[in-house]
């Protein structure tokens, strides 16, 4: 292993030696790149920021002297590029920090097994990133998924609620493709008339219907060696499900009014917000297609979901708002970072870039406070706002304490604060007469003052 980190040397060494296993490990990859003249390991565990050759250099010199050597990546700095350039380099996994001991264990033994069966490739040419961003768990699942597709051409299919970035993860498949440098093609095909998305998918010849002056090309063929992505996939009708699955299967189709049939290479990429499963046992949707788009899924997390992500992403396009709008590039208090971070952003990513429009616009100094947060967006301005945002940024506190790994049970937790904000608040609206306190908490007084004892509130 080469990572220079010695505290995580040393908690992989010691978990890798109880499972008897043999480890060396180097604090640079220079060092490591030494040793390999006196004999090659079954497998490598690497860090990527190294001083030094860092862990994808040194992945691209591994590809020329020790192709077939099984690599797993380990690292705290966690995108999308970097995780697709670990897989593009011959990657055999890549696992960010902080990482199980265990699942970085079991992973260790599969890439033994795999012994010399790896893929090669070359370093990965930096390639225009869409925008997708994330720290978060189920963000990592994605950006690995998109690595492991990165040289194939599978159908996939992508599913998420609306607003969760379904097409930028579909945009990055394709450019990470080997079809990278052919055409991406979008269509949502819930926008289009379904008497019309028929012509828009296969494209018409002339004279196929009343307003039909001249051939169209349709989105198969202008996707033609590259990849074509059809979102909304699941309000299709039956029949457009019937010729999409014989595209699908031979790879040919006609025109509308055509006659001869057109031949394409086309990687599909689908995306719905729907449960297609249940859509398939409502009859709603055609199983034979479901199973044709369904080879590879991913799935695009909730924002609500991934609450860590979101000052990062807050940050980001306000940035780029800024530079829409031509506007200074606005900051936000910890006081309005907190409400944001509580809200539950039902319109996802979609909806807080399009927040970061309004409150560049909106909001009158250079950086964004708790009273430049309307009610929409888990403001407190209104007493609705305010019932709102404290069970919001409760509902954030329950979830971030049970991201740890040992805490408490929750009402042993909150509880006790709970009592003492509200013991607090009822004294001072009766200042301080116990009894009237008592009885706005509804309470006996005897209850109160033990209460106040129990919670040191004296």
């Amino acid at each position: 292993m080469v990572d220079d980190d010695q505290s995580v040397r040393w908690v992989l060494e010691k978990a890798l030696r109880q499972a008897d296993m043999d480890t060396r490990s180097f604090e640079r990859a220079e060092h490591l790149l030494d040793a390999l003249s006196s004999g090659k390991p079954d497998v490598l565990i690497t860090d990527v920021r190294m001083p030094g050759i860092d862990g994808l250099a040194l992945l691209n010199r591994l590809s020329e002297r020790c192709p077939e050597l099984p690599v797993i990546v380990v690292t705290a700095y966690t995108d999308l590029e970097n995780a697709v350039a670990a897989y593009q380099g011959g990657a055999f996994e890549y696992l960010p920090k902080p990482f199980d001991v265990d699942e970085a264990v079991e992973l260790v033994r599969k890439a033994a097994k795999q012994n010399g069966n790896g893929t090669s490739g070359g370093a990965a040419g930096k390639k225009e990133m869409p925008t997708l961003i994330g720290q978060a768990p189920a963000m990592q699942e994605v950006f690995r998924s998109i690595g492991r597709l990165a040289k194939s051409s599978m159908t996939v299919l992508i599913t998420g609620e609306s607003g969760t970035g379904k097409e930028l993860v579909a945009r990055a498949l394709h450019e990470h493709s080997p079809r990278a440098n052919k055409p991406f093609v979008a269509l949502n095909t819930a926008a289009i008339a379904s008497e019309l998305l028929e012509s828009e998918l296969f494209g018409h010849e002339r004279g196929a219907f009343t307003g039909a002056d001249s051939r169209r090309i349709g989105r198969f063929e202008q996707a033609n060696g590259g990849t074509l992505f059809l979102d909304e996939i699941g309000d299709m009708s039956p029949a457009l499900q019937t010729r999409l699955l014989r595209v699908l299967a031979e790879s040919e189709f006609y025109r509308v009014g055509g006659q001869a049939s057109i031949k394409v290479d086309v990687r599909v990429i689908a995306a719905t917000n729907q449960d297609l499963a249940r859509a398939v046992g409502d009859g709603r949707f055609r199983e034979d297609l479901y199973h044709r788009l369904n080879v590879m899924r991913i799935n695009t997390p909730p924002l609500r979901q991934r609450r860590e992500d979101i000052p990062t992403l807050l940050k980001h396009y306000l940035a780029d708002a800024g530079k829409e709008l031509g506007a200074q590039t606005k900051t936000i208090s910890s006081d309005a970072m907190d409400m944001l971070q509580s809200y539950d952003w039902p319109g996802n990513v979609r909806q807080l870039v399009n927040a970061t429009r309004r409150l560049t616009v909106t909001a009158p100094g250079g950086v964004i406070s708790a009273v430049d947060i309307p009610d929409d967006l888990g403001g407190k301005s209104g007493a609705k706002g305010a019932q709102e945002a404290w069970t919001q940024s409760l509902t954030y506190w329950a979830e971030k304490n049970l991201l740890q790994d040992e805490t408490p049970p929750l009402i042993e937790m909150a509880l006790p604060e709970f009592e003492k904000t509200l013991i607090r608040i009822a004294l001072n609206k009766a200042k301080g007469h116990r009894q009237e306190a008592a009885k706005l908490l509804g309470w006996g007084r005897n209850t109160l003052t033990r209460k106040i004892r129990s919670l040191n509130l004296e």
